[in-house]
């Protein structure tokens, strides 16, 4: 299915469940059901043929049928067991430093009265990740048979921004996704729809193996759009019934507040710390401050540049999309009851509030695996750099036209590299002015300087970049399409992509 086609199929069905819920839970329970029916029909298929071949070998006297019928169970009974088996495919746990009890008792107090108070499942593992984010997993032990244990992932980061009545909130939202306002209906889709994709992708990687995987990817091609656009729906409503749960436990106001900060947390902690932490391994071969004793203390530090009017403005305006699960900011806000509003800094972050001493130990924990798991990276970058600075030098002593080709063109790509596309713009002009074979790298970031300075002739030096180099495709589309977007229009930016699939096939067409 198309993805335009896919996206008014969305939008169809969620404005169906809104005028008739009852009938389209059914629908979705329905195509559910199909699902499994699908699946256990090629499993039936499968046995009732190899019940089939051990019926005719027993009653065949014939020593050569019997033969060729052995040869067949031979052939189909591993076929019979891999699929058996994919039914059983164990589904990723996530990964985390689980806590115990003892280490974090005021936060398993408030899960306890949150399960108590909602009469919800328990929960049996808590991670603590480095991501700013908090979900909660339910992982089968026995595929699409169940055995869930239930796991509560929150992020350290977010422990760090919020206060603990938002966390509170938070957490209710999670929880709500395994107590009674969904229902059992809506429980069982949201456990379903996480295990279908695991097998879908069980398939779909797999699909080569055997023919029973063609055959089983081939049929969750053509029903996974359905399925994940009925049970899509149902999972968006399921979220905002999961925040009514959010702000009956802790008040419309913690609710709120916990969406806009983490909305604009996550902006910043993308498109500022994190970017400006690596900036530092040009300088220095160790981090001056490990990222998270940094970021504890910047996260206050810094609400001047995070927690602004303009930041609140443009996370309101965000649109929902049918790729993620969960609305909006600007609709969820809404559907609190709420206006949109800058956050204040909580007098006790919530790590403090609920972790205790124990938050500090995390803190240094967290930086120390860190480290372990980026030091080489670092340190690489780090020589990669003063080298790469120093030839920059070197190479800038000389003039322009005085550089070989094959000079020109490293002295273009370093200033890529270490400083700016708009600063290499000179030099790969002069690259691609001199006569000979044109290389597709510097065509490409010409042509993005092109774009950057608003200039469309820029979309030609990426068309260029991709008939020299096809591995160059998806970016000179995205590029392309995102430029487009911005200074003309979709129809402009939809043009654009038959451009580069018209290019495409003409690539395909020249190896044939």
């Amino acid at each position: 299915m198309e993805e335009r086609d896919y996206e008014t199929l969305v939008w169809s069905l969620q404005s169906e469940a809104q005028e008739v819920p009852g009938s389209f839970r059914i629908k979705v329970l329905g195509i559910s059901f199909f699902a499994y029916l699908m699946l256990f029909g090629l499993l039936a298929v499968l046995l009732a043929g190899l019940y089939f071949m051990f019926a005719v070998a027993q009653g065949s006297g014939n020593t050569f049928t019997m033969i060729i019928l052995a040869g067949w169970v031979l052939v189909v009974a591993p076929i019979v067991w891999l699929t058996f088996r994919m039914f059983f495919a164990s589904i990723p746990v996530p990964q985390g430093r689980e806590l115990q009890e003892s280490e974090a008792p005021q936060l398993f107090r408030m899960i306890a009265d949150m399960q108590q108070r909602l009469q919800a499942a328990p929960i049996h593992h808590v991670l603590v990740t480095s991501e700013f984010n908090a979900a909660i997993a339910q992982c089968p032990r026995f595929g699409l048979f169940g055995g869930y244990r239930n796991y509560l992932i929150l992020g350290l980061p977010l422990l760090y921004a919020i206060s603990a009545e938002e966390v509170k909130a938070i957490v209710a939202h999670e929880y709500g996704h395994l107590a009674g306002g969904h229902g059992k209906l809506s429980r069982w889709i949201y456990r379903q729809r996480s295990t279908f994709d695991v097998l879908y992708e069980h398939a779909r990687v797999r699909r080569d193996d055997n023919a029973v995987n063609r055959v089983l990817a081939g049929m969750l091609d053509w029903f996974a759009p359905y399925y994940n656009a009925y049970t899509f729906v149902l999972s968006r409503q399921n979220e905002y019934e999961a925040d009514a749960m959010s702000r009956e436990l802790a008040g419309a106001e913690a609710s709120a507040s916990a969406l806009i900060r983490i909305s604009l947390l996550a902006n910043w902690l993308h498109g500022s710390f994190w970017p400006k932490l690596y900036a530092q391994s040009t300088q220095h071969e160790t981090p001056p401050v490990m990222p998270f004793v940094a970021m504890r203390k910047l996260l206050a530090m810094t609400m001047d540049e995070w927690a602004t009017k303009e930041r609140l403005s443009a996370v309101w305006k965000v649109e929902s999309d049918v790729h993620d699960t969960h609305p909006c900011l600007n609709e969820r806000v809404t559907a609190l009851d709420q206006r949109p509003a800058l956050p204040t800094l909580p007098g006790v972050c919530a790590a403090d509030a609920l972790l205790g001493k124990f938050a500090q130990a995390l803190v240094h924990e967290f930086d120390s695996k860190w480290w372990g798991e980026e030091k080489d990276k670092w340190q690489r970058y780090h020589r990669r750099y003063t080298h790469s600075h120093v030839r920059i030098g070197e190479l800038e002593k000389k003039p322009l036209p005085s550089l070989s080709i094959s000079e020109a063109q490293e002295l273009a790509l370093l200033l890529v590299e270490f400083r700016s596309v708009s600063a290499a713009k000179s030099v790969l002009e002069d690259v691609l002015a001199r006569p000979g074979e044109r290389y597709p790298k510097p065509v490409f970031y010409y042509g993005r300087a092109l774009l950057d300075e608003g200039d469309n002739r820029g979309l030609d030096y990426l068309e260029e970049a991709f008939r020299l180099s096809p591995s160059m495709g998806d970016d000179c589309a995205k590029i392309g399409y995102q430029w487009l977007i911005e200074k003309q229009d979709e129809a402009a930016a939809e043009g654009w992509l038959v451009r580069m699939r018209t290019v495409d096939a003409q690539h395909t067409d020249s190896k044939n």
